[in-house]
């Protein structure tokens, strides 16, 4: 590729490369990727795709080729002594999404979407292409690039992103250091297990040893096995499939037959990461960033939302539709997801790796008296869901946000969430709910009637044409001009926590912005300043 015509070079085509070069190519950023890999990988790793990153393929315009390829996966249960102790089931009423599971599906089938999407764009994967080194300079990365027969290419690109892995060359070369700790050894494979256990949960089940955890594929009868207690030396396929079947026959209660593996690693938890995601023109995301436990399924998830908030920013930054200090708010915003993942993940590989001696007398009472509680039982779901989904996130600290004093509704810096039946039966919901993979911010006007704020609105439509998706809102269709969305009893206006005349910017993410008043222009220019937005050059403004 003409390095003259590339803007970003990203290193690394697994989920999170792929999905920062999705997030730039279809905004327009001339990208290429490379990875030091052969050619695509052919064995599992992440099988849990979750609500938010659910959300996230919306907007990117991949998930209707993902979800029918998946299995949803709605609850959680924990078996002991050949019993069924509890079935936690999933309670998005605190935390609503139109993707209320969690969708198993192999992380090999993601991948071949987002190339796909990526190779329609003009952007194929270099593969045999490892980043070696690099070197900042004012204007750009000078980067040395290693091919299959041994020729080393020098370029120099505007801009360059390492999702190259836990093991990241990028991040290595940035001088960026991997702090934290390691932990426990445990195995993990994918096999056919002859259970009859129902596929729509996951099984977490008490034995000898040490609990072992299966996941459904979207298969038939096969899972993800992860086993933790202490490792034979033995980890041939068929010692490990005669191991999984003597672990998990006493905890269901019956004799169960395991198929040798498909694949099977074993692996020593990590729990490290970096404290800062920018370098200058770098940047890294995803296992380059952070990584942990394998303990509820963040890894791919967190990678995947590293690059979606990367991926708007570092677009609009090249376009020339942001200034460059934009990019300071991916450090602030996504570093302290990772640390807060950290935490996380360490209660949950606690919770899991469970080895206390008095769990097997104290499980069966104590799961079963939380089963005749319900509102106890309830607020464990929610609690466990809370922690898992990624829902909860919220950015109520960036310097993106621009806190208001209205009461009720979304506050600023947390997700406009609703829920599918919501976006089915309210006209404004629905409307927002298709807007939402338009790549651009989006402004919503309520009740824009008079003068003046008609004429602010068409103000920051004319100014910020590519940069801002503007709409007005009209409760009663005597407001409306053709243009405007119908919200027939206010019922978006009103989830959304503002008044007429009110506007609300979201930021292509999902997450609000700001919440004002359309007739205060200086504030609604503030605002626009505060994202670090420049007007459109069709209005001549730089």
């Amino acid at each position: 590729m003409d390095e003259r015509r590339v803007e970003v070079l990203v290193a690394g085509a697994g989920p999170v490369g792929l999905t920062v070069a999705h997030e730039l190519a279809r905004r327009g950023v001339r990208v290429r990727v490379v990875d030091r890999a052969a050619g695509p990988a052919t064995s599992s790793r992440a099988t849990a795709n979750h609500a938010r990153t659910l959300e996230a393929y919306h907007q990117m315009g991949v998930l209707d080729e993902i979800l029918p390829r998946g299995r949803k996966a709605e609850n959680f249960s924990i078996h002991q002594g050949g019993r069924m102790l509890i079935r936690f089931g999933t309670d998005y009423s605190r935390l609503p999404t139109r993707f209320p599971f969690t969708l198993q599906v192999d992380q090999v089938i993601v991948e071949s979407v987002l190339r796909d999407r990526l190779a329609g764009l003009g952007v194929p994967v270099e593969w045999s292409a490892e980043l070696c080194d690099l070197e900042q300079r004012p204007d750009g990365v000078a980067v040395g690039l290693r091919h299959a027969d041994g020729t080393r290419e020098e370029c120099t690109v505007p801009w360059l992103v390492g999702a190259d892995g836990a093991h990241s060359t990028v991040r290595q070369r940035l001088g960026l250091a991997l702090r934290g700790d390691s932990s426990e050894t445990w195995l993990v494979a994918d096999a056919v297990v002859d259970a009859d256990l129902p596929a729509d949960s996951l099984h977490w089940l008490h034995a000898d040893g040490g609990p072992v955890l299966l996941v459904p594929f979207p298969e038939r009868g096969k899972w993800r096995l992860l086993d933790t207690a202490p490792l034979d030396r033995d980890t041939s396929p068929e010692a490990v499939a005669a191991r999984f079947a003597e672990r998990i026959s006493p905890a269901l209660g019956h004799r169960v037959h395991v198929e040798e593996p498909t694949w099977l690693s074993v692996f020593t938890i990590q729990q490290r990461k970096i404290d800062r995601m920018r370098a200058g023109r770098c940047f890294v995301a995803g296992d380059a960033a952070h990584v942990h436990s394998p303990a509820s399924g963040q890894g791919m998830n967190t990678g995947v939302q590293d690059a979606v908030n990367l991926g708007w920013k570092l677009a609009q930054v090249v376009r020339g539709h942001a200034r460059e200090e934009l990019l300071d708010s991916y450090d602030a915003e996504r570093v302290p997801v990772g640390a807060a993942l950290l935490t996380s993940t360490k209660k949950a590989t606690s919770l899991i790796a469970l080895r206390n001696a008095a769990a097997a007398l104290l499980l069966p009472a104590g799961l079963g008296l939380l089963g005749l509680l319900k509102p106890l039982k309830r607020r464990v779901e929610r609690k466990l869901l809370k922690g898992m989904s990624g829902l909860a996130l919220e950015y109520s600290a960036s310097p993106l946000t621009a806190h208001d004093a209205r009461a009720g509704g979304v506050r600023a810096g947390h997700r406009v969430a609703f829920s599918a039946e919501l976006a089915a039966n309210c006209p404004g919901w629905r409307e927002l709910h298709e807007l939402s993979a338009d790549p651009r911010w989006i402004l919503l006007a309520f009740a824009p009637t008079s003068t003046d704020r008609r004429a602010a609105l068409d103000h920051v439509a004319r100014r910020y044409s590519d940069t801002i998706a503007v709409r007005a809102v009209a409760e009663r269709t005597e407001e409306a001009d053709p243009s405007a969305w119908a919200d027939p009893g206010g019922a978006l206006r009103a989830g959304l926590g503002v008044a007429p005349g009110d506007f609300v910017l979201i930021r292509p993410d999902g997450y609000l912005a700001c919440r004002g008043a359309l007739v205060d222009t200086p504030q609604l220019s503030a605002v626009l300043r505060r994202a670090h937005l420049v007007p459109s050059a069709a209005v001549g403004v730089r």
